[in-house]
């Protein structure tokens, strides 16, 4: 099963504080959205619970949650107690009885995912080794974080660059795909 990880970043590797996302930029979101959407979705339960309540479940979406807590349950989630768990479960037909995933071509990365990984740092740590395509959002900001990107190792080469692009909320910004 093809795994992508997807996040933005400050050059420095900052993706987060204080359990959010440290800067605004909508241009991402509508990346994250179109590159993900129709494909299930893997994540921490702290990414979860920094979901605002209106966007939970991520509709279009199957939602994976990996947490240690095997109580922990939420409506429109999958628990999975690790990372590998949560791609075998992702790489299973969905039988929830939520809303159905499109099976059309997503738009976005060279190589398409079944699979996202969505965050946060911890898990994205964990779900490299299985990972085969990084969407990767720099932004030139500076920043104050408390969590940072894995940073990808000499295997992964940029297949696809955008170059960098001005926000409308006037920040500078590149989209780029990695693949290995």
């Amino acid at each position: 099963m093809n795994v992508g990880l997807i996040w933005a970043q400050t050059l420095d590797g900052v993706i987060g504080a204080d359990n959010a996302i440290p800067w605004r930029l909508p241009e991402d979101m509508a990346h994250f959205k179109a590159t993900t959407l129709g494909h299930p979705v893997v994540m921490g339960r702290k990414t979860w619970d920094s979901l605002p309540p209106r966007f939970r479940p991520l509709s279009g979406r199957r939602n994976i949650v990996v947490t240690r807590n095997p109580q922990w349950a939420a409506e429109g989630a999958e628990r999975a107690g690790s990372v590998a768990a949560a791609l075998d479960l992702a790489a299973e037909p969905w039988r929830a009885g939520a809303t159905a995933v499109s099976t059309a071509a997503p738009s976005g990365p060279a190589v398409p995912a079944a699979a996202w990984v969505i965050g946060g740092g911890e898990i994205y740590r964990a779900a490299l080794e299985y990972a085969t395509t990084l969407s990767v959002t720099e932004v030139d900001s500076a920043v104050d974080g408390d969590t940072y990107a894995p940073k990808p190792d000499a295997t992964w080469r940029v297949a696809e660059d955008t170059g960098w692009l001005s926000s409308t909320s006037g920040l500078r910004y590149r989209i780029r795909t990695y693949t290995r």
